[in-house]
């Protein structure tokens, strides 16, 4: 079987009712990103940061994968294929699809402030007070600005594995994600489906698709099969 991959972006689940990671002005449900994405932020108010995920995290339990999901776990029985998601939700795991690197962090998971190798199933509120078992307090198992990458090393051989590249909903300007694309092999087919411009130097070689994460996958779905 060939090798797909998959790099999947806020464009795939804001269609399923998930608001973007970053507008243009900013701000991120009305809060600075580094208020409630970063260290800093978690030392200056905690319960804020608490609040802020808390409220995603409810959100995320009256939503539903779309097409574009379902589409790609379609894929499965043509390819070996890998998804690595910069989404923090679980669309990709209910839409059905088995292999997802979740390179920024899992909303349905928390993790002690002390040691993020202590992880939790969170599927409910985190609450001040509340304790992982070395004694510190949960937070959201989230990889924050400023903070390491600890499955990049992954994605990069996952990327360099692949026969075939699919960037969708992301216009990857956040690093190090963005680099992942130029790790591909020469022979790599490589398609962008996001209906901005995308900025990230992929050059002459991509197929891209203006579309939709929805609209491009339907568009797609049945050339990548007769390619595999």
């Amino acid at each position: 079987m060939k090798k797909l991959t998959i790099l999947s972006g806020a464009g795939i689940s804001a269609e399923s009712g998930i608001k973007t990671f970053r507008d243009g002005d900013g701000l991120w449900e009305n809060h600075n990103i580094t208020d409630v994405a970063s260290p800093e932020g978690w030392r200056k108010d905690r319960a804020l940061v608490l609040e802020f995920y808390n409220q995603r995290r409810r959100q995320l339990h009256e939503v539903q994968p779309n097409e574009a999901h379902q589409l790609l776990a379609e894929l499965e029985k043509h390819f070996e294929v890998q998804i690595i998601t910069q989404n923090i939700d679980d669309l990709h795991e209910r839409a059905g699809s088995t292999h997802i690197l979740h390179i920024h962090g899992e909303l349905f998971k928390s993790c002690s402030c002390n040691n993020k190798n202590l992880i939790y199933e969170q599927k409910g509120d985190i609450r001040i007070g509340d304790k992982a078992e070395d004694g510190a307090q949960l937070r959201p198992f989230i990889v924050w600005f400023g903070e390491d990458v600890p499955l990049y090393q992954t994605a990069r051989e996952k990327v360099r594995d692949a026969d075939i590249l699919v960037v969708i909903g992301t216009s990857l300007q956040v690093y190090p994600a963005a680099g992942l694309v130029h790790e591909i092999k020469d022979e790599c087919l490589l398609v962008v489906i996001n209906p901005n411009e995308t900025g990230f130097g992929y050059g002459k070689r991509a197929v891209v698709m203006k579309e939709s994460a929805t609209k491009g996958m339907k568009l797609l779905f049945d050339k990548l099969v007769d390619l595999a």
